[in-house]
């Protein structure tokens, strides 16, 4: 009797991109979701229209985010970076926000992060942030900031996230953002 090949297990992921639809560098989501199922993944689905995408793979690791970010570059004509996470990641981090989820006055992001160093670097850099104006704490691969409403690009630590030596390992999302990425 002969048995059965196991399949590899596949793997709920989501890419974020960074920078997409800002700065001149526009891609349909259609298009987006149209390249990774050229990719070969799986139940793929692009969540709002600023670069987040989930799919099915069982890839992983740096060999995957490296495929993805050299797919985006031939087909869209930029220079792509993304951070790449399990869905299951991504859930962990959003249920381990620091501060108040809901508030009048503040937005929580998440700063998410591909390399440590340069997260402890942020971290750094920002040094004792005023915390009438916002917050920012360390977490697992992210950094978790609040920020008051409408000044997301005007703080402290806004400015210091701007820096072109963080555009290739991180990337900042609305909680309520990353929280959609989590219905699925």
């Amino acid at each position: 009797m002969a048995t059965a090949k196991k399949q590899p297990a596949t793997t709920r992921h989501v890419a974020l991109l960074r920078g997409v639809n800002v700065n001149g560098i526009t891609i349909k989501s259609a298009e987006l979701k149209a390249l990774f199922v050229e990719l070969g993944f799986a139940a793929v689905r692009t969540v709002l229209a600023s670069g987040n995408v989930l799919f099915d793979t069982d890839e992983s690791g740096a060999a995957l985010r490296s495929r993805i970010e050299q797919a985006l570059r031939k087909r869209f004509g930029y220079d792509a970076w993304i951070v790449l996470l399990t869905q299951k990641t991504v859930a962990e981090i959003a249920a381990a926000y620091p501060f108040e989820r809901i508030d009048d006055e503040r937005h929580p992001y998440i700063v998410f992060g591909s390399d440590k160093a340069m997260l402890d670097e942020i971290m750094e850099k920002a040094g004792t942030v005023d915390a009438d104006t916002e917050r920012l704490e360390r977490g697992k691969g992210v950094l978790y900031w609040q920020c008051p409403r409408g000044e997301s690009l005007d703080t402290p630590v806004a400015k210091l996230l701007a820096k072109t030596r963080y555009k290739s390992s991180t990337t900042t999302r609305n909680l309520r953002t990353v929280e959609k990425l989590l219905g699925d």
